[in-house]
């Protein structure tokens, strides 16, 4: 291999396996994602350990990913119970799934679901940091934050989250621009307490190039977190959001010069009229970095349905720029998501990904709606089951209430317009009120 990273070879003029297996999947041009990911504007997480995956690419032009966040935590320390939901998402076909275990034997959890994973995984090492050493937070060196970092690559971990734009001038912008919510990311949150419980710079911004070396020797992609996205429709777009994301911005273009693939991660909680301006200041600020965005989520006031508030603010950010969907279940806000949460928090994501993906033209995104409704046209309900996004639940739903005819369903009956604009379109009667004959 005479290569270091994905963007490495690309720059290098090299093809690897990864962009053949992206390019198959993706319908596109090879040599027109090479040029890509060598600009920055595609990025192919691929740990060089991870030796289960099944490459996925994210980024310009593409179908629009989502992520499954997973992992134990003190409350809820069960690993076998996570990996039945690490199962689910892989059989769902979820692209990538994240770990965000915080206590307990997250080492044993992680490399068990890398080894059964062919989508790709992601990490916040500084969840880890805590358990991993058994220190408290502020007892933590800066090197030894790093030491984290370098073990999760070893790992095989595909793309980390590392809150290197909170730095002291950005924590100085959030001090003098008050929020209603602070900072509600937890790594953000972690981060800024150790700043200033132990007066020093963010250990992931002051040796940032010691992150770059690591992420260039496994080739892990950055995912430069959003240690300040709002967490409330009253903070977005605030000043320090907008702040952080100009630092990323420069660290995207130091991660670029050592050939260190990175994504950028975005907003939170954001009205409507406020997803589409983010999406372009994102792209500018970035310079075309690939977008991965939690929601956004639309209104703060329904917790238990934000799978639904982050499916709307996704598929605008998605149509607008946005490559990543993290997807949000029913229980955020609330507890740990159960089983039944990740499934519903799962379909919410891929509805509002191929919504995004219909909207820009994505190759082949137009073909399954055709299939679907030449399938509803035709009254062929095995099929229409077979696309569906959520085959089981369709089955179930015609199941539980079988009509008298067939070709109808108990909404309509024979009144069904499919069934009579059939009828009538052959020259048939449609013979509403009595049997066919």
């Amino acid at each position: 291999m005479n290569y270091t990273t994905q963007m490495d070879a690309a720059r290098k003029g090299t093809i690897t396996k990864e962009m053949e297996v992206v390019a198959k999947k993706e319908n596109v041009d090879v040599e027109e994602l090479r040029s890509l990911i060598a600009e920055g504007k595609i990025v192919i997480p691929a740990n060089k350990n991870h030796t289960s995956l099944d490459a996925e690419a994210i980024g310009q032009g593409l179908r629009t990913k989502i992520n499954v966040n997973l992992g134990i935590s003190k409350d809820c320390p069960n690993i076998e119970a996570e990996l039945e939901k690490v199962q689910t998402a892989i059989d769902m076909k979820a692209e990538a799934i994240m770990d965000l275990s915080s206590f307990g034997k997250t080492e044993e959890f992680r490399n068990r679901l890398i080894n059964m994973s062919p989508a790709m995984i992601g990490t916040v090492p500084m969840y880890d940091a805590v358990g991993f050493y058994d220190k408290e937070l502020s007892d933590i060196s800066a090197k030894e934050f790093l030491k984290v970092v370098e073990k999760h690559a070893i790992d095989g971990v595909d793309f980390m989250t590392i809150h290197a734009g909170i730095n002291r001038e950005t924590a100085e912008v959030f001090k003098r621009n008050k929020r209603l919510t602070n900072i509600v990311s937890r790594g953000g949150s972690l981060l800024y307490a150790w700043m200033e419980l132990n007066n020093k710079e963010n250990p992931f911004f002051e040796y940032y190039d010691e992150v770059l070396d690591i992420c260039a020797e496994y080739d892990v992609t950055l995912s430069l977190g959003d240690a300040c996205r709002p967490g409330s429709i009253n903070d977005a777009t605030d000043a320090s959001q907008i702040k952080e994301l100009m630092v990323l911005g420069e660290l995207t273009k130091r991660a670029w010069e050592k050939n260190v693939q990175v994504m950028i991660e975005g907003p939170g909680h954001m009205a409507l009229n406020e997803i589409q301006a983010n999406m372009l200041l994102e792209k500018k600020l970035c310079h075309g970095a690939p977008f991965y965005v939690l929601g956004p989520i639309v209104t703060d006031i329904a917790p238990g349905y934000d799978h639904i508030t982050s499916a709307i603010g996704g598929a605008i950010a998605a149509a607008n720029g946005a490559d990543f969907l993290c997807y949000v279940t029913p229980a955020e806000h609330l507890r740990l998501p159960n089983l039944d949460d990740m499934k519903e928090g799962i379909i919410a994501s891929k509805i509002a990904a191929h919504a995004a993906d219909l909207a820009t033209n994505v190759k082949g995104a137009k073909e399954w709606d055709y299939k679907m409704s030449k399938a509803r046209q035709s009254l062929d309900w095995n099929t229409m089951f077979d696309l569906a996004i959520d085959s089981e639940k369709a089955r179930r739903y015609r199941a539980e209430s079988t009509p008298e005819h067939e070709d109808t369903c108990t909404m309509c009956g024979k009144m069904c317009s499919m069934r009579n604009m059939n009828k009538v379109m052959e020259g048939k009667n449609i013979n509403i009120l009595r049997e066919d004959v």
